[in-house]
């Protein structure tokens, strides 16, 4: 059983209301028990929103607090990011599940690149606020390319 970023199955929770729809997890869904989650949508945040980003570092600086969730529109959404990847670890400790497959880029299942905070399409290294917290508490995390 894994964890598993809701959008590559298909369902519509991107920020723009789409999916990010992955013929790889489909199939793998076919072998497997793969639980779907959209910590956004956990934290409480609606679907279609704003784009979002990671100003001032990567997933694990939010969890520390020396970064922080901004909108497009400058809106400040840490505590939704935080508490959506509360969430999911706690989905993930109910099913006792090891393993999450993230969508790369996100700021929250982003298991290796996050966009840099500017809203200009450049990215860093940096893993996402949900990925971050599960890996910090022993899931084994990666990304839908390694599928």
């Amino acid at each position: 059983m894994k964890l598993i970023s809701a959008c590559l199955l298909g369902i519509k929770c991107r920020w723009d209301g789409t999916d990010n729809k992955n013929d790889k997890a489909l199939e793998l869904l076919k072998k497997e028990v793969l639980i779907p989650v959209c910590p956004e949508q956990l934290g409480g945040l609606p679907t279609p929103r704003l784009r979002q980003e990671i100003q001032g570092g990567a997933g694990k600086d939010v969890l520390e607090r020396r970064a922080k969730v901004v909108n497009e529109n400058g809106v400040d959404v840490t505590d939704q990011f935080v508490k959506g990847a509360e969430e999911t670890l706690k989905i993930a400790s109910l099913y006792q599940v090891r393993e999450f497959i993230g969508k790369s880029y996100s700021p929250s299942c982003s298991c290796s690149k996050i966009y840099d905070g500017t809203f200009s399409g450049k990215s860093i290294n940096g893993r996402g606020i949900t990925a971050e917290l599960l890996l910090r508490n022993g899931i084994k995390i990666r990304e839908e390319e390694d599928l």
